[in-house]
């Protein structure tokens, strides 16, 4: 029995390491390092890759944590990660890494886990999730051994898709029905094929995870609706317009106006309760097409002006410049990125 246990182990450890190399990721240790050298070098690795913290062993017994990170589209990251009993507190000096500008999502895949953030506390159990932001003050406890899984996402990819996400953060998407159920199934499944997955798989999955997590999230929010029912479901109605018709380069606010039946002005009288316009949220969604465009590799073969254009605009020299105030990088760049 202790040999089939040790051949698990190894066998383990290479899909591990095979999985790390064709998938561009790093593993980090505690194991690599002298005992005295470990709290040191695991503030400064959690500080350089997720968040400042402080770290508290809470067990009189050898500190232990191992993660790895796989990068994914837009700067998301998923990291699993195995760590005996210890505390995390957020400190408050200020990000020093692009990097940690996002939210993490939170999936428990054994023991238990205790968030607080923003006046709030959440405890997990195993398949349970939640959110914080990286950039607030925070503290995590793991009273014993558990593991996680950990998606970094940017704050503006998720502020696109959530409305006011710091205000969801400490909150539990609870594992056992509903969305919540689906979408951590198929985070914990992910991981769990990690070295069966080929890289453009791996990353086109990024996508698909990110919706997921956003409708989890969205069924949280407690926030008092700007909109009466009947006009919320109308701006659904105009929004599900636009996002059908958004890849043509005609659509203008005229054409959007006689499709949905409704005046420009009222149009923009709804969009005017999340912040934005309807054609602040026209430009949004053709970015949005544009980028998976230009991350998918199966039109590697197509030229940018050619998946511009598919996807909306017909204006490279304005399509160049708000992809780049949009994602910090021109679409050529953005492109090169993705290979």
């Amino acid at each position: 029995m202790v040999k089939d246990d040790l051949m698990n182990i190894s066998q383990d450890i290479n899909n591990q390491v095979a999985s790390l190399a064709r998938l561009g990721g790093q593993r980090f240790c505690t194991d690599e390092h002298s005992p005295a050298d470990r709290l040191e070098w695991l503030k400064e690795v959690i500080g350089k890759e997720y968040t400042n913290v402080d770290i508290s062993p809470l067990k009189d017994i050898q500190l232990f944590n191992e993660m790895s990170i796989y990068p994914w589209r837009h700067g998301m990251r998923l990291s699993p990660i195995k760590s005996n009993a210890i505390q995390l507190k957020r400190l408050r000096n200020e990000p020093t890494e692009v990097a940690q500008d996002c939210y993490f999502a939170v999936v428990l895949t054994s023991g238990n886990y205790t968030l607080e953030q923003g006046g709030r506390e959440v405890s997990l159990q195993a398949g349970d999730m939640t959110l914080y932001d990286a950039t607030e003050p925070h503290r995590i406890v793991m009273p014993q051994t558990s593991s996680k899984i950990l998606i970094s996402i940017p704050r503006t990819m998720l502020n696109q898709r959530i409305y006011n996400a710091g205000k969801l953060t400490a909150k539990i998407i609870p594992a056992h029905s509903g969305i919540g159920a689906v979408t951590s199934s198929f985070i914990q499944t992910t991981v769990n094929q990690l070295n069966t997955l080929g890289k453009a798989q791996f990353l086109e999955m990024s996508a698909p995870i990110l919706d997921m997590l956003a409708l989890s999230l969205s069924q949280l929010s407690t926030e008092p609706a700007h909109l009466s029912d009947y006009q919320s479901l109308t701006l659904m109605r105009v929004k599900q317009f636009i996002n059908e018709q958004c890849e043509e380069c005609d659509l203008n606010p005229e054409l959007i106006s006689i499709g949905v039946g409704l005046s420009i002005r009222y149009i923009n009288n709804l969009f005017n309760s999340e912040n934005t316009s309807m054609m602040r949220f026209l430009t949004q969604q053709r970015l949005a097409v544009a980028q998976r465009r230009l991350s998918n590799h199966l039109l590697n073969h197509k030229t940018i002006t050619e998946l511009a254009m598919q996807s909306g605009f017909n204006n490279m020299a304005h399509f160049s410049r708000i992809f780049k105030q949009h994602y910090g990088v021109s679409p050529r760049q953005f492109r090169a990125l993705q290979k």
